[in-house]
């Protein structure tokens, strides 16, 4: 067996309405006085909802004295970071509580980081490029998709659309706060495209080139994909499941441990540009170039997405050889994004032919990523994928 390093957050509590003990979560750390100051996370829209309002008095019922910082964007820029940093220093802040989906949680994170860091923020980026302690950190998903909550990244949009991450172990939180209530209210585009954006991070995860590809992952990416694959419907069409949610919730953490450790490819790099240029969130824009890319990693990795059809779809045929059934299990998941109402391609939010080159270029930057892929991408590559997808 070849050697591997498996890193996952300290602490994960799966607690339905575990957001309304956020108080003494926060109180349990090590080095938390009572009264610390605690930065809180989050975006506009969870405020507008109220789902942060039980976690909210929760801390101030405890004594501590919050911080609020709600300017959280999609795609968070690397100034909305500073600006965060610099609020939390003046309030003296001890702890960072990220409460919301992906790009809340990567603010909190950088945030906690660069608070007990001398480092500036542009040297962080890449793996494991990032020094310093890290205040305490709790991270709370509201959305079942990044699993940010127990992944030692956070990609954050440098200047006007480039997009960057810091990989580094000094990021993952003390403790990952999974609560299913919390996502009981998502509409169903946004269970759809989140979902399926676990889904992506598992079956990437399972298929990474990476040298740290590890049989922890691959179990890992297993059991997500058939928590996801037996749920996704059910979550999308019927959103007040609170089994469905739960198990949604679980499974984007499992695959988000999966692909902590054995990194995303290609998948993501395609869908990077997609999002930062066209402002179309993650997870659909990973759904909209999933299936390209995977026809593109086949010759190469048909067996592996062969080993995975079955705890995807289980009814599927595998008495097959391994291409066959790998061009069904691509076939299949191209048919699951319609039936869960997501964009069939490209074009349905606005990209055209015109503006493949530039996504292509802007693709062949996320070196971090497609190192990882099973099958070696040209900038040429990227144009024929998505061509295909549109």
């Amino acid at each position: 067996m070849s050697d591997f390093i498996f890193n996952t957050t300290a602490s994960v509590r799966q607690i339905d309405g575990g957001a309304a003990q956020m108080g003494q979560i926060v109180a349990s750390l090590p080095g938390i006085a009572p009264g610390a100051p605690v930065l809180f996370v989050t975006d506009p829209g969870i405020m507008g909802l109220g789902l942060a309002d039980g976690a909210l008095a929760s801390l101030k019922a405890e004594g501590f004295d919050v911080t609020l910082f709600d300017g959280i964007e999609p795609d968070p820029k690397a100034t909305t970071v500073q600006e965060a940093t610099q609020i939390a220093r003046d309030a003296g802040v001890a702890c960072v509580v990220g409460f919301g989906g992906g790009s809340s949680m990567d603010v909190a994170k950088v945030v906690a980081l660069c608070l007990g860091s001398d480092q500036p923020l542009d040297q962080m980026y890449g793996v494991a490029q990032a020094r310093g302690q890290r205040k305490p950190l709790v991270l709370v998903p509201t959305t079942a998709g990044t699993g940010s909550e127990v992944t030692p990244i956070s990609i954050l949009t440098t200047g006007a659309a480039e997009k960057k991450g810091i990989s580094s172990p000094l990021i993952l939180p003390d403790v990952a706060l999974l609560d299913c209530d919390l996502t009981l209210g998502l509409p169903p585009a946004v269970t759809a495209a989140t979902g399926v954006d676990a889904m992506v991070h598992a079956i990437e995860a399972y298929t990474s080139k990476s040298p740290n590809n590890n049989p922890l992952s691959r179990m890992l990416a297993v059991q997500a994909l058939q928590l996801l694959s037996a749920n996704i419907r059910e979550a999308v069409f019927n959103g007040t499941n609170r089994t469905a949610r739960a198990n949604m919730l679980l499974g984007s953490m499992l695959a988000g441990q999966a692909f902590a450790n054995s990194p995303v490819a290609a998948v993501h790099a395609l869908a990077y540009p997609v999002g930062s240029l066209f402002k179309v969130p993650h997870g659909l824009s990973n759904a909209l170039v999933l299936a390209q890319v995977m026809r593109f990693n086949a010759p190469v990795a048909g067996p592996q997405y062969a080993e995975l059809a079955p705890h995807i779809f289980p009814d599927i045929d595998t008495s097959r050889d391994s291409q066959a059934i790998c061009a069904d299990l691509i076939d299949r998941l191209s048919s699951l994004n319609r039936e869960l109402g997501l964009e069939p391609g490209l074009r349905g939010v606005g990209i055209g032919a015109s503006d493949v080159p530039k996504l292509a270029a802007d693709a062949m930057n996320q070196t971090r990523l497609l190192v990882n892929n099973p099958r070696d991408l040209t900038e040429a590559d990227a144009r024929h994928i998505y061509e295909a997808a549109l």
